[in-house]
């Protein structure tokens, strides 16, 4: 759903304040890897940009050397180092190193940044005959505007356990997501009862090659892309959350393309003084596994994942020379875990962030005093702060897996910001910098709409039959938010509570938030009439449904018309 020089994103993701992935997708009953996307909490699948080109050595970015903090026992010149590093631009330095020997590391740990040192500690705990690690360091740190949001990256070696089936492998820990130094010049230090910085740090675990002696380092610019990812869109990851990478990992030929997100089976969380810092580890993962984890849940993949010692194990560690997917190596896997799970427990994806706009058939676009259609090319109207909210309240109460799919008031009573199972949100997943101050949410009336032109590029308008069988059937909601515009799509079933379309009125608008609601027997005649859209690369773009007694129609669209200002 970032990095520098990344080709334009697909839909699958949420947006970003640069250059937004596309097609996020959300988990659970909420609008995506966090679908329609989630910040701090609102979707669960995401797509940051593919990290083409990615070389596994060290760049002109950042360097590649042994963690200068473990030297410090016996090394004072090596902790000055680190600290001079460390410090903000003309902040004073420490008045004398500390002396070497037994004291030297009460000394350090009071002049390490406090964050950094937490999560040290928890490195030393797991890894204590491995004081010293090699790390990829930032060599101009994203707070003195660099381009890489991540100050380290730990590469240690983890030996496994032969007996468990787990192989020997790399283990990689991130350190920037967090806040690691607590003067607010990265994160706003909110209290330590809560998340430090965005709440959790990043780790990879790579399947050791025989005879490889030292971590290959793309991993670290992996977790570079991600992290600019959530920097930039301030969209956080949860567990069981995927990402659509359409490439693969290491730049390589390797079918390990996307990725799951999951806790870190040996990380344990770890309280700062800035808050409370969790370990989510990066899972390679397959186009069919990704397309399992979109269609059912990225938890139940996951625990697949874990059955199967060649695909990941019990800790889930990444081979990208792995040739098969998990429904190749057992094929039983597709019929009586996946398709069961589809069939009884719908899909938890909830919306993705995708290349797709909307018009308003009933009335002519001139007729600007009323209209809230939403064209391509044309500057869109933008959702209003309390729109936006609601959006994001509908996502978080969505993943709540056994909660009745409900859509909150327009004007939501938020709860410091909390729901029962996410973190606060520093920036709504849907708002927009200034939605608040293009239309002032009490001048927006809901306006309801007798037809209405539905536009999607190829890869949303693939996740149409996913929307309608494993979304609407289940009795849920499923949205669109776009990544070319301010605005987006929300299809309802009739069991969804709080939504402004109703049987009576089935489209409504409220500003550029358009909901749609189709009853289960219009679903079923959809799901017939697009069932083409399951093997997309059978026909040709532009394609065309339409259901004239019902006043809808639906376009799928090449991408360079969502990209061209002269639509």
């Amino acid at each position: 759903m970032l990095g520098q020089g990344a080709p334009a994103p697909r839909p699958l993701e949420r947006p970003a304040a640069a250059e937004a992935p596309s097609g996020r997708v959300c988990g659970g009953d909420c609008l995506g890897g966090r679908c329609a996307v989630r910040r701090r909490g609102a979707y669960t699948s995401l797509q940051p940009p593919s990290l083409r080109g990615v070389a596994p050595t060290e760049s002109a970015r950042w360097r590649i050397s042994a963690l200068a903090s473990s030297a410090f026992p016996g090394s004072p010149s090596a902790l000055h180092a680190a600290m001079a590093e460390l410090r903000p631009s003309g902040a004073p330095g420490p008045a004398a190193p500390p002396a070497p020997g037994p004291t030297a590391p009460p000394a350090f740990a009071s002049l390490f940044p406090p964050g950094l040192h937490a999560i040290y500690g928890e490195c030393r705990r797991l890894y204590p005959d491995q004081p010293n690690p090699l790390q990829v360091t930032a060599i101009v740190k994203y707070w003195l505007g660099g381009p890489d949001p991540l100050d380290y990256v730990s590469m240690y070696r983890n030996v496994g356990s032969p007996s468990a089936n787990i192989p020997e492998h790399w283990h990689y820990i991130s350190f920037g997501l967090s806040d690691l130094y607590g003067d607010s010049r990265v994160h706003e230090f909110t209290g330590t009862d809560g998340p430090s910085g965005f709440g959790f740090e990043l780790t990879f675990r790579l399947k050791r090659e025989t005879g490889e002696s030292a971590p290959p380092t793309w991993p670290a610019e992996l977790m570079q892309g991600l992290a600019r990812y959530v920097f930039q869109s301030e969209n956080t990851f949860c567990s069981g959350d995927h990402v659509s990478w359409h490439s693969p990992l290491d730049n390589s030929e390797s079918r390990i393309q996307h990725m799951l997100l999951t806790e870190d089976p040996q990380m344990q969380p770890v309280q700062t003084p800035f808050g409370v810092v969790t370990f989510l580890q990066i899972v390679g993962v397959c186009t069919e596994e990704l397309h399992a984890a979109q269609q059912w849940n990225g938890q139940g993949i996951l625990e697949l994942l874990r059955t199967v010692p060649v695909a990941g194990g019990p800790w889930l560690i990444t081979d990208m020379r792995r040739g098969e997917t998990i429904f190749e190596i057992d094929p039983h896997l597709q019929q009586e875990r996946v398709d069961k799970g589809i069939e009884m427990d719908g899909s938890n994806l909830s919306g993705v962030s995708a290349k797709c706009a909307w018009d308003d058939l009933s009335r002519p676009p001139e007729d600007d005093e009323d209209s809230r259609s939403i064209c391509i090319g044309t500057q869109p109207r933008r959702l209003s702060g309390k729109d936006t909210e609601q959006i994001r309240e509908t996502l978080r109460r969505g993943l709540e897996i056994n909660s009745k799919p409900v859509l909150p008031p327009i004007n939501p009573q938020r709860q410091n910001g909390l729901t029962h199972d996410r973190a606060p949100s520093r920036k709504d997943s849907l708002e927009s910098d200034s939605s608040t101050a293009i239309i002032p949410h009490e001048l927006i009336r809901t306006r309801q709409l007798e037809s209405v032109h539905l536009k999607f590029n190829q890869e949303s308008g693939a996740l149409i039959p996913l929307c309608l069988r494993g979304r609407l059937l289940h009795g849920r909601h499923f949205t669109y938010k776009s990544i070319t515009g301010d605005m987006a799509i929300t299809f309802v079933s009739t069991g969804v509570e709080g939504a402004f379309a109703t049987e009576e009125h089935p489209y409504a608008a409220h500003g550029p938030w358009l909901q749609i609601l189709l009853t289960g027997e219009f679903v079923e005649k959809m799901l017939e009439d697009l069932e083409d859209l399951t093997s997309p690369e059978e026909f040709k773009l532009p394609k065309e449904y339409s259901w004239p007694e019902k006043k809808l129609k639906v376009s799928i669209l090449p991408d360079v018309v969502f990209d061209s200002p002269l639509h």
